[in-house]
């Protein structure tokens, strides 16, 4: 395996291997802790994702005692607690499914609410648009219908307004269609139906080395209704885990799933949730076998050895790199089968605008510089951020940072200046759902953003001294992660006021 010198720009002293062996997949998915960890972006879905992926309970139950901040009148959840939004079905149903599986309780008041809503939407009596102009009403109600039956609140005559053409919808559809089937009593021909969708997923089923694919993939990722192909995956492992017919099966999809993960996570908060909770279902039912020996690194000069059974859920070897082509070896001898997930890591600074999606361009003036061409503390700026996308897309942020101290004016708190920020420009058609103006970056969330052009400004006052290094600008289409455009700041300077 080669070095971290295989890239030009790679930080020299910086990464290596990290290797870590673990008994049982479910134990901890390092990948996927480290992302959801540091995930930065806060609406409630991804608060609550991040609860289920960390197996923090305490956090989960904080954000179920906040949830009637974020319900409308009609007891649907919205993302952000903002009075412009309305609550979305696919939102509730998320929550209520990922409780149901996970067995963490959401309060009766905030459940009973939650079901009642999307009863109505189910039944039409509440009205929710599409974030995009597509006909998606099918798998938004098969979502909602697999949700309320979770909870014995789904009843067969609901599926009446719902052409059953399992062969023809999108895999996620197929999914919900399976567990409306397993949980609702009453569906007629239910075992015939049941076999004929757990076919129509089989032949969608695509195993390529250690990957697993759908051939719908180019149709399966409807990001605006927080739906990938990676969530797609391990909620069918969830759902066919325990099938008799899927067994000799499960692990060809857990090793596909796994295969599915670039950097150590998968694609959305919505699919790590999910993927954490399918694989700890997986360890307990599969992974029975103890693990005991010796479990041996070596990486060219370099040897680790691990003893089983470990004290903890899994044991990290790190080895920095070597110079040149070195062969890594790992080896255990003992009983069982432990697993290794090896992690190659390197520093890789950002030295020109990246584009995949959308293209940020960030241009800073001064509104009150007291020495021309030079930043003074207490100068204010205007940051200008020209933004473009490629293609209509949900759920998209916009993520800038600010230096350390810094203040963002605007907010009308605090004595915050209105006036210095009253020449802030917005341009497009967009406008945020909310917007976070934090002490270390300004954020601004949208619902939706078309194909085109737009620009959103802040006013920054500079409160301290010193050389400040930012971090990347960020525009990210948050259920389309790979959507996403990024702009290298400078160091900024700040000097004492003259």
């Amino acid at each position: 395996m080669p070095g971290a010198w295989w890239h030009a720009g790679a930080v020299p002293g910086r990464g290596g291997l990290e290797i870590t062996l673990r008994a049982k997949l479910g134990d901890g998915l390092d990948g996927v802790r480290e992302y959801m960890n540091f995930y930065s972006y806060t609406c409630l879905e991804q608060n609550v994702s991040r609860a289920v992926a960390l197996h923090d309970q305490s956090l989960w139950d904080a954000w179920m005692a906040r949830l009637p901040a974020y319900m409308d009148s009609d007891g649907l959840l919205k993302y952000f607690p903002s009075d412009a939004l309305e609550g979305e079905d696919s939102l509730t149903a998320y929550i209520l499914a990922i409780s149901n599986e996970t067995g963490w309780p959401i309060p009766e008041g905030s459940k009973a609410q939650m079901v009642l809503g999307l009863q109505q939407f189910v039944e039409g009596r509440v009205v929710r648009q599409s974030a995009l102009p597509t006909a998606d009403l099918t798998v938004r109600k098969l979502a909602a219908i697999n949700a309320l039956a979770r909870f014995s609140s789904a009843q067969p005559k609901m599926l009446d307004s719902i052409t059953l053409e399992p062969n023809l919808w999108p895999t996620s559809a197929v999914i919900d269609w399976l567990g409306i089937l397993r949980n609702l009593e009453g569906v007629k021909d239910a075992p015939a139906k049941r076999e004929a969708a757990e076919a129509a997923l089989r032949t969608r089923l695509n195993f390529q080395g250690t990957t697993m694919t759908f051939s719908t993939e180019r149709t399966d990722a409807l990001w605006w209704l927080m739906i990938s192909s990676d969530s797609n995956a391990v909620r069918a492992l969830l759902e066919l885990m325990d099938q008799p017919s899927w067994r000799d099966d499960v692990p060809r999809l857990v090793r596909g799933a796994l295969g599915r993960q670039q950097f150590g996570h998968w694609n959305t908060t919505v699919a790590n949730a999910w993927g954490t909770v399918a694989m700890d279902k997986f360890s307990a039912a599969f992974e029975s076998r103890p693990v005991t020996g010796t479990a041996v690194v070596r990486y060219g000069s370099q040897n680790e050895s691990v003893q089983w059974p470990q004290p903890k859920a899994d044991s990290e070897v790190k080895l920095p790199w070597q110079s040149g082509q070195v062969p890594v070896t790992v080896k255990h001898v003992g009983t069982g089968a432990p697993w290794a997930i090896v992690r190659a890591t390197a520093a890789l600074p950002l030295d020109r605008p990246l584009t995949t999606g959308f293209t940020v361009k960030r241009i800073v003036t001064a509104v009150d510089q007291k020495v021309p061409g030079k930043w003074s503390r207490g100068d204010v700026a205007r940051v200008r951020l020209e933004l473009d996308a490629q293609s209509d897309m949900s759920w998209v942020v916009v993520d800038d940072p600010v230096p350390g101290g810094a203040t963002l004016l605007g907010s009308g708190l605090g004595g915050q200046s209105q006036i210095l920020a009253a020449g802030e420009k917005r341009e497009g058609w967009v406008w945020p759902a909310f917007e976070e103006r934090r002490f270390d970056a300004f954020r601004a969330y949208y619902r939706f953003v078309p194909k085109g052009h737009w620009v959103v400004e802040y006013t920054v006052r500079l409160n301290n001294v010193g050389t400040f290094l930012l971090p990347a600008t960020r525009v990210e289409a948050m259920y389309a992660p790979e959507m996403l455009g990024e702009y290298p700041n400078q160091p900024v300077t700040v000097e004492p006021a003259p």
